[in-house]
């Protein structure tokens, strides 16, 4: 055999040796990457669980926050009510005192009905009123049509009950009845 056939059959104890050494090497890395990376894992999921208990926390915050402030708007409504309840007691005094007219308790009722309207108005809420305007489907709701020759067609005739909005935001949309325009004659048979 040649020898350089010799040499590449036969075993080299360095060459063997290296490997060996290397994975001596790396074996008491292993434990300490995976120490390392447990250590990690666990610093990582402390501060899941943190975030975790942060979140529900700011949630519960939140929540107990719009209570809070539905109950100072609330609040706030009432208050600018009261004074119109004690002018309605004061009315419903006064009506049944012996000898009270008609006239002064219907004025008594129109001022707590000015009041009242005052008061919500200081919140936002603003009336729907369309006598004479165009009918508008997004604001009224047409509870019949009648024949009108002083309005046009598809005009607002009477508000059979009035409609509210609060800040832009349409609660209740006016009940109308709405013009179909002139009475037509009905045709000789």
């Amino acid at each position: 055999m040649p020898e350089t056939e010799k040499q590449e059959n036969s075993p080299n104890p360095a060459a063997e040796t290296k490997p060996a050494d290397g994975a001596a090497q790396a074996a008491p890395d292993l434990p300490t990457q995976l120490a390392a990376a447990k250590a990690e894992s666990a610093a990582h999921y402390d501060r899941f669980l943190r975030t975790a208990a942060d979140l529900e926390n700011f949630r519960r915050r939140a929540l107990r926050e719009k209570d809070e402030l539905r109950t100072a708007a609330t609040g706030r409504v009432l208050e600018d009510i009261f004074p119109v309840l004690d002018t309605l007691a004061m009315a419903a005094a006064a009506a049944r005192q012996p000898g009270a007219e008609l006239k002064g308790v219907a004025d008594g009722v129109e001022m707590v009905l000015t009041q009242m309207r005052t008061a919500l108005a200081g919140h936002g809420l603003k009336e729907v009123n369309p006598v004479g305007q165009a009918f508008d489907p997004h604001q009224h709701q047409a509870i019949s049509h009648q024949a009108s020759s002083e309005v046009k067609e598809e005009s607002v005739v009477q508000v059979v009950r009035v409609g509210y909005s609060l800040n832009g935001r349409l609660l209740r949309p006016a009940s109308v009845i709405v013009s179909s325009g002139p009475a037509k004659e009905a045709a000789a048979v």
